[in-house]
């Protein structure tokens, strides 16, 4: 059997395809699949020369312990990313801007995070080793192909390396509902490190003291807060758009 690890789920697949067609083995594809959004991959991966095979559903069920693959599934070689640090703050051209994720336990939430870090080129996500949902396959799938491209540095003590940022001059910013801040008057467009909390608990003391500042997402609306990972995307959009 080929070697290598899994992803599943179209957006993940075909994200993979796109940005790392060499490191994709092969691509798996259920039998009974047979419809436009199938089409499209096959003829893709037709395009790169990519192997692709045709399995039962019930095999792939099997290998992605009956996850939601929606019927691709690829083995592919992994893809080295910075692992520390230091790797990431020495290869950036621009201010910093980083994610820090303060126990974040559901794998959809982290994979939407990743997601997001992705897309507003966040160029790192931090967060605890313990207390934390970590990387798995559903964390990949939903992160649909982020997490492939944005580094993903767990840490041992996060006090410690929040500390350490504020040591290279990096600003340390939470969001939190009770900000004494709103967002879009507090001046975000320098090296900066977003901290968000975990779902239900926020951020914990130690890690909100270490915050140079506080600032709050303004809710119009019946519901008090957001999902972690859409205030995340507004956290570094704002950076983004303040950077011009």
């Amino acid at each position: 059997m080929a070697s290598g690890r899994l992803i599943y789920g179209f957006h993940a697949v075909t994200s993979r395809m796109r940005s790392q067609p060499g490191s994709v083995i092969e691509i798996l594809v259920a039998a009974e699949r047979h419809d436009q959004r199938a089409g499209a991959l096959l003829e893709l991966a037709q395009s790169q020369g990519l192997r692709v095979v045709s399995v039962e559903g019930v095999r792939l069920d099997a290998m992605t312990g009956h996850a939601v693959h929606q019927g691709v599934v690829a083995r592919v070689e992994s893809v080295p990313v910075a692992r520390h640090l230091d790797d990431v703050l020495e290869s950036i051209a621009e201010p910093a801007l980083l994610l820090v994720l303060d126990g974040i336990q559901d794998p959809h939430n982290l994979g939407a995070c990743l997601r997001v870090a992705d897309a507003f080129g966040a160029h790192a996500v931090i967060a605890p080793k313990d207390r934390a949902v970590g990387l798995n396959q559903t964390v990949a799938k939903v992160a649909s192909g982020a997490a492939e491209t944005v580094p993903y540095l767990p840490v041992t003590n996060l006090a410690r390396t929040l500390r350490a940022l504020k040591e290279r001059g990096i600003w340390v910013v939470g969001s939190a509902q009770d900000g004494p801040q709103q967002i879009a008057s507090a001046r975000l467009d320098g090296p900066l490190a977003w901290v968000l909390g975990s779902e239900g608990a926020g951020m914990r003391r130690l890690t909100r003291e270490l915050c140079d500042f506080t600032v709050r997402i303004p809710m119009l609306g019946a519901v008090e807060s957001l999902n972690v990972s859409v205030s995340a995307g507004v956290c570094l959009y704002e950076s983004r758009r303040q950077r011009g």
